[in-house]
Formats: structure tokens, sequence, C-alpha cells
């Protein structure tokens, strides 16, 4: 058996990411979403009872909130602790989604509104789990700590293939990317295997309502990530995603050289 917490379970990857691993019975699933109600509505609704899954409140935002769902968790899992610790939530903006950063020079306003939003969710809040948490991680039998972050933090894949889209989030998934690192140099002495992985592009339904004009950058940005790697067909399912993370994650070890890596969804630099 192992215990898996895992943030933003509500939507998207992290409800895969609880679809897929409650399926074993042997596993105990602790998910933190913002909506209990409605994501426990959810699970009733498209996955029935399984008994191996709890859902708490957390808010990345509010430390208090983060404080409580790692005392509630220490209810559930006892002593037996938690395996893995999987930073899955974040905020991902509308503002800088579609267009290069030079599109947001006339909105200074909204650059610093957002800019805090994200440091505070996307860094600051996996800062506060990270600390709550660990004391179960380190009880566990795994140790494995991982975050979700995105290839276009890399700054290979940005200057060779001219990404220029999503400046503001990718920036705040670099933050979190040295966050990791920064938490390795001082764990993995214990064992606790800190690390960062892509998930891919993944399909989600973000893209479902934008405009012809933001279209249009989607469609440049999917053009050069061909000319990257010509074998890409287009965004993969969450379920194809999740299989290939804990496929990686499973893999990972510290004496193999993981411990602080940030890493593709393949195990590697190829990110799409």
């Amino acid at each position: 058996m192992s215990v898996y917490v895992i943030t933003g379970v509500s939507k998207g990857i992290g409800f895969e990411f609880l679809r897929q691993i409650s399926e074993d019975q042997k596993n105990l699933v602790v998910g933190l979403v913002r909506d209990k109600a409605t994501t426990e509505k959810k699970i009733a609704t498209e996955l029935g009872n399984r008994p191996n899954i709890h859902i708490l409140y957390a808010d990345l935002t509010k430390y208090a909130s983060l404080k409580q769902a790692a005392a509630d968790t220490t209810e559930i899992v006892g002593e037996r602790g938690v395996d893995y610790l999987v930073a899955n939530g974040a905020l991902v903006p509308y503002l800088d989604t579609y267009g290069p950063i030079g599109a947001l020079s006339d909105k200074p306003e909204e650059i610093e509104a957002v800019s805090s939003q994200l440091l505070q969710t996307n860094v600051v809040g996996n800062i506060h789990l990270f600390h709550l948490f660990l004391p179960l991680v380190l009880k566990g039998e795994i140790k494995k700590i991982i975050t979700i972050s995105t290839g276009v933090a890399d700054l290979d894949l940005t200057n060779n293939c001219d990404v220029d889209i999503g400046a503001l989030y990718a920036a705040s998934k670099a933050a979190m990317n040295v966050i990791v690192a920064k938490f390795n140099v001082q764990y993995k002495k214990d064992g606790v295997l800190f690390l960062s992985i892509s998930p891919g592009l993944v399909e989600v339904g973000r893209y479902a309502d934008a405009t012809p004009e933001e279209i249009q950058g989607l469609t440049g940005f999917m053009g050069k990530l061909v000319t990257y790697a010509p074998h890409f067909k287009g965004p993969i399912t969450p379920e194809e995603s999740v299989r290939h993370v804990r496929s990686t994650w499973e893999k990972a070890s510290i004496e193999g050289g993981f411990g602080g890596a940030f890493i593709s969804h393949f195990g590697d630099k190829q990110w799409v």
C-alpha cells in the first residue's frame, strides 16, 4: 500500500491522478481542493464509491487551510506517513496564455496583480505545503515529493523554439523549480526525493473558449512544437500524461541523479 497526497484534484490532470491511483484499492489517496463538496460530488458521479479516497479542503493561498489539511491528513494516515506528495495544484492565468510578453506593455496593473497571485499560489503556497507535509513524508516508505511543472519554463526550449507565450506563468514555474532544487539540497540526506516533472502539453479544455486571435497564437505555438519535435501530433490526454508522469516518478531516485531535477513526463528533456 502507498499513501498519496495530491493537490488540485478537482479537475484536469489532478483528477486523473486521483482516478488512476485510487483504482488500486491498496492505495490511500488524500486529495486537497478548494471546493470540497463539488469535488466529492464529481467523484461519486464519475468514480463511484471508492473508500480509499479522502477529500480535504485546502487553498494554496491560505496557510491556515494547509496547516489544517496536514493535521487532518495525520489523523487519516496515522503513523504510516505519506509516500508521495504531489504538488499539482497551480494557477494558470488567462492574461498571458496566448500572447507574448510585449503584449502586456500597456497593462502594468494587470502584470503586477497576476504576478503576485502566481508567486503566492505557485511558489509560496507550495513552500508552505512542503514544510507542513514533510514530517509525514519523512515517516513514509517511498519519500517522494513531486512538483508538476511545465516545459515552457525550460530556457533551451524557450530560446531555441521562440516560445513567446505564457511568460508570467512560465516564470512562476521556473521559480518553483529552483525551490524544488533547494529542498533537495537540504533533504536528500534524509532520503527524500524532490523532483519537478512537466506533464507535457495536455488537453484539459482550457482552449475551448479561445477567440480567433487567441487560437492564432496557440496555432503558432503548436507549429513551433512540430518543428522542435516532428513526431508531435497535438496535446495529449490527461490519461496519457498521468501514465507517463507516474512511470517517470517511479523510476526516479536520488541515487539515479534525479534529486532536485526538472524533467519531462518522459524522464528527460524531451518536452513533447
